[in-house]
């Protein structure tokens, strides 16, 4: 099978699908042992199985699947993780051969549970919705949350929360008039505070048991009801919401209370629906300026923070926002809440100090410049996107775990995830993103959602390998489904250990698989060290992985080669050394907040083109076809399709710019210059069909400023540096870029020579 098979499969992909035998010859390989895995992969031939799973009895709690080794006769099987023997439950007693219940057959190495036991409530959706917005900005945002009302389940929970300079809970369980409770902008309260103001004591708190009918006074029922039940007053509440009625002088920003919303709606939710799935949704048009968590003074002569403030250290409010919103997010984690930030603003508004509540909980980000833009619209109604059978595509309140066989250890998860402490035998030494644990707790989960788990190998050197051995690694995710049932899917993979120096390890090397895998690496470092360190820490790999797999005479550049399933990773440590992951300059602190956290939740494939975006060139006499992110590529009679995940441009080369500003589509006899123009914006409708968040379309001109968006994502083979230009010499070979970054070509040779270790003079 390919990897792409198996992912399609197991939704798994591995950096390496041979495994080194042992601990040293594991290091040799440079890249880690990892795998990049989305628990809710979706799967046509994936039945949800409605018995419960089988555990194995020992401490390794492992689910049956079909790497046990079993006796029919003796009706036991023996767990390959722990090797316990474990008596079969009294109605598998017809078990036999050519009689095996779907856990054990070959082809579901992935199965789904539906468990007994019903979740403990419905899913809880709070509104948390910022009124300092100009009126189309508001009424925009109310219309999208009305229409999105209509899209959830109807026994789903929901609850309001406005703010401005004030915070307001909305009691909906009131139907006589509108009424709320309101928390002063300036002021921090104690969880404690929130539970007294909101009369939510303990006799109060308690859910009543699905299927009973809910008082209309009881404590959490008048602030969270069933849409059902409230549609239409939160409806005719929504459409009457009216701006924040604070003036706000010329030269001063509106006063905005975000820190003192969000506490009070995680406060809310913890007192009545701890340990439940539910998302606290943000949605906020500028920074937070009044209260705790505030990110910039009410003065505009106050700029808001940027990445250059930050390094210097001369920002007086980024620590102590940044310290109360990631105590905020542990509180929402630990009781599998999950935060979405929908930022809509043309200046930043503190998405960088407030990013742990959605990296922490798994929430989503989506950046936009207004919420009359239909990046906003759509990327937030695209969240409650239905599977066949009409629920929700969304998993709450999850907790992931991972079991190994004795020769691996887990070294960590980068991921949006907390750890949840579990301290098994199967924990290494060696930690890469949340380690010491092999558990994490995930509040939301999403069929995209994929996490990267790393691992080492333990076994010493000098072991003989036997013939047959291999390693096992089984995923567990728990999970709240949106028909109110727990669901666990369980995904067992195994693969070969092989000798030092045997030919199968780099020829399963996953090279797309390792690339995403490392770029999450150098993410995580990227945020706790210096940018020049990171660059330099993947440089050494790249160049370790050269020495250790490619073809080379020592001392001699020319000889180097590298097998195909190594050939194309240079390429994309060169793209993601210059990506904006890694390169701050000309994004803000909040828009390199928003990337990294998009980075860390997709797959493979919409990671790579983050990473080395897909470039498409159209022209008239061949059809569309995939060309060189490279310079060389523009040219004049050319139309261009850039994909970044993040943008998707359509940019014009020079010549037919001008056709088309002559209006030669619209005359007779010009229809396949028309059918041109027209191709690049069909095939860019396909890539915008499922991808979330929604990018920002853009159509450009050559020598346009627009033309940036594609110029800086391509190889500068040709600058304003380089006189004889690759590939041809002078006209007709692309446009020059005014850069100093170096070539990809400048690039490999340094590499080349580094790895056979010549001298770079």
């Amino acid at each position: 099978m390919s990897f792409e098979d198996v992912e399609e499969r197991d939704g798994i992909r591995l950096s390496w699908n041979v495994w080194p035998s042992s601990r040293i010859e594991a290091t040799r390989t440079v890249v880690p042992i990892s795998a990049l895995y989305t628990p809710l992969k979706e799967r046509e031939d994936l039945p949800p199985v409605l018995y419960e799973p089988v555990t194995c009895k020992g401490t390794c709690r492992s689910i049956l699947n079909p790497y046990c080794q079993i006796d029919v006769r003796g009706k036991l099987w023996i767990c390959p993780f722990c090797l316990q023997r474990n008596a079969f439950p009294p109605h598998y007693k017809d078990i036999s051969n050519t009689n095996l219940p779907a856990e054990l057959l070959p082809k579901y190495t992935t199965i789904e549970y539906t468990l007994s036991r019903p979740a403990p409530a419905p899913p809880v959706f709070l509104f948390v919705i910022d009124t300092c917005l100009d009126e189309p900005d508001l009424k925009a945002l109310r219309d999208a949350i009305v229409v999105s009302l209509s899209l959830l389940p109807p026994y789903a929970l929901v609850g309001l929360i406005t703010f401005g300079t004030m915070t307001q809970v909305h009691e909906l369980g009131y139907a006589e008039c509108s009424k709320s409770y309101v928390f002063r902008g300036g002021k921090e309260y104690t969880p404690k505070q929130i539970q007294d103001m909101l009369n939510l004591g303990a006799q109060n708190r308690a859910t009543p048991r699905p299927g009973q009918p809910i008082p209309q006074n009881f404590g959490a029922a008048r602030f969270l009801l069933p849409v059902s039940q409230i549609e239409f007053q939160l409806t005719g509440i929504l459409e009457t919401l009216q701006r924040d009625p604070w003036s706000v002088a010329n030269d001063k920003r509106p006063l905005r209370c975000t820190g003192v919303a969000l506490s009070v709606a995680v406060g809310l939710l913890e007192t009545t629906f701890a340990n439940s799935g539910a998302r606290i949704m943000l949605f906020s048009g500028g920074p937070a300026t009044e209260g705790p968590g505030l990110v910039v003074g009410p003065a505009l002569k106050e700029p808001i923070r940027s990445h250059h403030d930050i390094d210097r250290d001369t920002v007086k409010h980024f620590k102590r926002a940044t310290k109360f919103y990631e105590g905020l997010a542990k509180r929402a984690a630990e009781n599998g809440h999950a935060v979405d930030l929908f930022a809509a603003s043309l200046d930043q508004i503190g998405l960088l100090e407030m990013k742990s509540l959605a990296n922490f909980t798994n929430g989503a980000i989506v950046i936009a410049d207004s919420f009359t833009t239909s990046i906003f619209k759509q990327s937030f109604l695209r969240l409650f996107t239905k599977d066949a059978d009409g629920h929700l595509q969304m998993g709450f309140n999850a907790t992931f775990d991972v079991q190994t066989t004795k020769e691996l250890k887990i070294s960590g998860l980068i991921g949006h995830a907390i750890s949840a402490n579990k301290k098994s035998a199967n924990v290494g030494e060696t930690e890469i993103g949340l380690g010491q644990t092999s558990g994490w707790k995930i509040s939301a989960l999403s069929p995209r959602t994929s996490t990267a788990v790393y691992f080492e190998v333990v076994t010493p050197a000098g072991q003989p390998v036997q013939s047959s051995s291999r390693g096992l690694i089984q995923f567990l995710t728990h999970y709240q489904h949106s028909s109110g049932t727990m669901r666990l899917r369980v995904t067992t993979i195994a693969r070969n250990f092989a000798e030092a120096g045997a030919p199968t390890i780099p020829a399963a090397f996953d090279q797309e698989a390792a690339a995403v895998l490392m770029a999450r690496i150098a993410v995580f470092k990227a945020e706790i060290d210096d940018s020049p360190d990171v660059l330099r820490w993947l440089d050494r790999m790249l160049i370790r992985l050269c020495q250790k797999f490619a073809d080379y005479r020592k001392e001699d550049p020319t000889s180097f080669r590298l097998s195909d399933n190594f050939s194309i990773y240079p390429q994309f440590m060169f793209h993601l050394r210059r990506s904006q992951f890694l390169q701050v300059f000309n994004n803000s602190p909040d828009e390199t907040a928003f990337y990294r956290h998009v980075l860390n939740e997709e797959d493979v494939n919409n990671s790579l083109i983050m990473i080395q975006p897909t470039l498409m060139s159209y022209t008239f006499d061949t059809p569309p076809q995939p060309v060189l992110l490279d310079s060389v590529s523009i040219k004049p009679d050319v139309i261009l399709l850039l994909d970044t995940f993040f943008h998707i441009l359509i940019f014009h080369g020079q010549t037919i710019a001008e056709w088309r500003k002559a209006g030669y589509q619209d005359q007779e006899g010009y229809e396949n210059f028309k059918e041109l123009l027209t191709a690049p914006v069909t095939d860019a409708q396909d890539l915008l069909i499922d991808r979330t968040p929604i990018p920002r379309y853009v159509v450009c001109d050559q020598g346009g400023s627009q033309a940036r968006f594609l110029t800086s994502k391509l190889n500068p083979s040709t600058t304003h540096m380089s006189g004889g230009m690759y590939g041809a010499a002078g006209a007709g070979a692309g446009q020059a870029i005014f850069t100093d970054d170096v070539s990809l070509q400048v690039f490999m040779e340094h590499l080349k020579r580094l790895a056979v270790g010549a001298s770079t003079t």
